[in-house]
């Protein structure tokens, strides 16, 4: 009888030591089947590349948003096919894609998608011209200054490209050497004015591409001073093309805006620029839509230009289209 109160008693408690442990049993394992989970949703998270963070940010931002910088990304490289694009300022509320910014020695723009419009920031904006008025944002401040484009509009092309191109130019001219001052010096002997003068005369400037950097100014001395500054083998092109258009437009008007030779008639605008780039001379037709036939280079509403490479020029085809060119009003910069 003992035996059997012993055995009972030794059952119960296996009973109840197996039933203290059961709830921890199920405990452990409902927590080992969530954490897996859990831990696999994180990881995709975390695993997602920065392609697909990149789409999102398009999805979210809506297409026209997209487009536009995309056509604001092609004006730019062709303004300045020397441009570097980078990814900067990467965080959560641009879904990590970061912003892009164009820069040629130093930072020229930045291009970022808002609900509302697509912004083109210029660091160094307020130091440059904009007879176009392409700035309609960012207008207080002493440095920067901004271009919001809102759905539908569309940008002057030629206009954008000439401010870029000023752009580089004023992060180059910004990060010259400054002069030390001048020294104090006897009084200059006879003679020594002339030569004096001689000695300060120096070669323009070269800009990106090669581009000769000539102050802003009208008449034909600030064009020939752009011309013989051109490098190589576009200095005789430079030559040829000066004297093609006089030949065809004698009248013709002639300046120096934005470091490129302009060609127009008085009282009728610019129909006509050229610009040098590394391996090419860029010659640009304000109203190049409406000649025939159409110059094959731009996408514009009005401006078509045509890249001359070296012992590549036609002179009979410049020659009509230079002729259509100055017949038809012009662009009034």
């Amino acid at each position: 009888m003992m035996s059997k109160s012993k055995a009972k008693s030794k059952a119960r408690g296996k009973s109840r030591a197996s039933g203290e442990r059961k709830p921890a049993a199920r405990v452990t394992k409902t927590g080992s089947k969530a954490k897996p989970g859990a831990a696999k949703a994180g990881n995709m998270q975390e695993r997602q590349p920065a392609s697909r963070l990149r789409d999102q940010r398009n999805r979210d931002v809506g297409d026209w948003r997209v487009e536009t910088l995309a056509r604001m990304r092609a004006l730019i490289v062709e303004a300045d096919p020397e441009m570097i694009e980078q990814r900067k300022w990467r965080k959560p509320s641009n879904a990590m894609a970061g912003v892009p910014v164009w820069s040629h020695h130093g930072i020229v723009c930045t291009g970022e998608a808002y609900k509302q419009v697509v912004k083109l920031t210029f660091a160094r904006g307020a130091s440059l011209q904009d007879p176009r008025g392409l700035f309609n944002s960012s207008l207080e401040g002493n440095t920067r200054r901004a271009i919001d484009i809102r759905e539908g509009e569309v940008l002057d092309a030629e206009a954008f490209m000439a401010l870029i191109q000023a752009a580089v130019a004023e992060n180059f001219r910004s990060s010259a050497p400054k002069s030390q001052g001048t020294k104090l010096q006897s009084p200059p002997k006879a003679g020594a004015k002339a030569r004096s003068g001689a000695r300060q005369a120096k070669p323009a400037k070269l800009l990106s591409g090669g581009n000769p950097q000539i102050a802003k100014a009208d008449g034909d001395a600030p064009v020939q001073a752009y011309i013989a500054a051109m490098p190589g083998w576009k200095r005789d092109l430079g030559k040829r093309l000066d004297a093609l258009i006089v030949r065809n437009v004698p009248d013709v008007r002639k300046a120096v805006k934005w470091n490129s030779p302009f060609y127009g008639i008085e009282g009728q605008g610019w129909f006509l620029g050229f610009h040098t780039f590394t391996r090419f001379v860029k010659v640009s037709f304000f109203r190049g839509t409406s000649l025939r036939p159409v110059p094959p280079g731009g996408t514009g509403k009005d401006a078509r230009w045509i890249d001359i490479h070296e012992d590549d020029l036609d002179e009979a085809q410049i020659a009509t289209w230079v002729k259509q060119a100055a017949a038809l009003p012009g662009w009034l910069a």
